[in-house]
């Protein structure tokens, strides 16, 4: 760590308080305002690439869920960041992944509180669009990673890897393991999260090619991110689908759970598990045989890349546009389309790579 992390400060509500700003954003909402709201955003003045790097900025991390371990490691990977670029970092957030009314009265709070930058990772596409804008009228960038808004509500998105690529290598994985055959199911996080549903229809159309012509998608589940949920909903599809020979868990909290259902059950190794999760939380199911291999990003690079983004935006270095680029961490990024940028391809873990990570 070239300088020691400034302190991390979480916002605490009273409940009055948050009901109070989730009802000021969500109420008086005229037609007018919610086609604003959902437009594409407006555009802003021409950036400048060369553009001096502002320091002393605060930028508020605002992930789905506080206290998970996933975002944990992005928001260390967003705070080095920040520290390396003389800016500091804020971090607030709900307990609960499905709490879609603190995400907005958090996003009020960080507008109050005059931060220079929000990165958030919205529980839910549309729900916090009124705040975010808000926000951005007064002047602070706002950048989605992990989970996006629609690309009227923010300035960038920064996506852990291309949404195809990682819908499509989840089920590739899986139909290997069981064979190209047999039923599978989906164990997702909450029914609203943009990532989730996204990656799942990429999936959907994976398993349109032929050569899946003997898989069989026989249900979806949602844990809503909880460990409890999630387990439970594991041995629920177990119980409704006798003969599954699958499952593909799109979630950290949900494959951790599902392999721990799976472990100590008379499935292990017979009902095979695939989806997005940590090394660290996967390790053990994956020497015990549980899990054959899984995928996912860095997240601690993906929190280093939204921090990075967010102070590129409020330094004027990019304003959002598509074909933009700026230089994060030693890569050039460029800008897609709707200010789309990708962290890089997925990473496949199985028992003779997952030593080599630590996260």
């Amino acid at each position: 760590m070239p300088h020691p992390s400034p302190r991390r400060a979480r916002v605490l509500l009273a409940a009055g308080t948050g009901l109070a700003l989730a009802l000021t954003a969500c109420g008086g909402t005229t037609k007018d305002d919610v086609k604003a709201d959902y437009a594409a955003p407006a555009p802003a003045g021409p950036a400048d690439p060369g553009a001096a790097t502002k320091k002393d900025l605060t930028v508020g991390f605002l992930p789905k869920q506080v206290n998970n371990p996933y975002f944990t490691t992005a928001g260390k990977g967003g705070e080095r960041a920040l520290a390396e670029l003389g800016s500091h970092y804020k971090e607030v957030g709900p307990g609960s992944a499905t709490d879609t009314a603190g995400q907005v009265s958090y996003v009020n709070t960080l507008t109050q509180q005059r931060v220079d930058a929000i990165a958030v990772s919205a529980q839910d596409p549309g729900a916090l669009c009124t705040a975010l804008r808000q926000a951005m009228r007064g002047g602070i960038k706002v950048v989605t990673y992990d989970s996006d808004t629609t690309p009227g509500c923010r300035n960038a998105f920064v996506s852990p890897a291309g949404a195809e690529d990682l819908g499509r290598v989840q089920v590739r994985l899986l139909a290997r393991q069981i064979g190209y055959k047999g039923e599978i199911a989906i164990l997702s996080a909450a029914q609203t999260a943009t990532n989730q549903n996204t990656w799942i229809g990429h999936m959907k159309d994976e398993l349109k090619d032929p050569k899946y012509k003997d898989i069989r998608l026989v249900g979806i589940a949602y844990g809503n991110d909880d460990a409890q949920q999630s387990f439970q909903q594991t041995q629920g599809l177990l119980q409704e689908h006798p003969d599954l020979k699958g499952i593909i868990s799109p979630t950290t909290v949900g494959i951790k759970a599902a392999a721990r259902y799976l472990s100590g059950s008379k499935y292990r190794g017979k009902v095979r598990l695939t989806g997005l999760g940590t090394p660290n939380d996967l390790r053990r199911y994956v020497k015990n045989g549980t899990v054959e291999a899984f995928a996912l990003w860095d997240p601690d690079r993906l929190g280093a890349l939204a921090a990075r983004t967010a102070v590129a935006l409020a330094s004027g270095q990019i304003s959002g546009r598509r074909g933009e680029t700026f230089r994060s961490g030693g890569t050039t990024y460029t800008l897609g389309e709707n200010g789309v940028i990708d962290l890089g391809e997925p990473t496949v873990f199985d028992a003779r790579t997952i030593d080599r990570y630590h996260f």
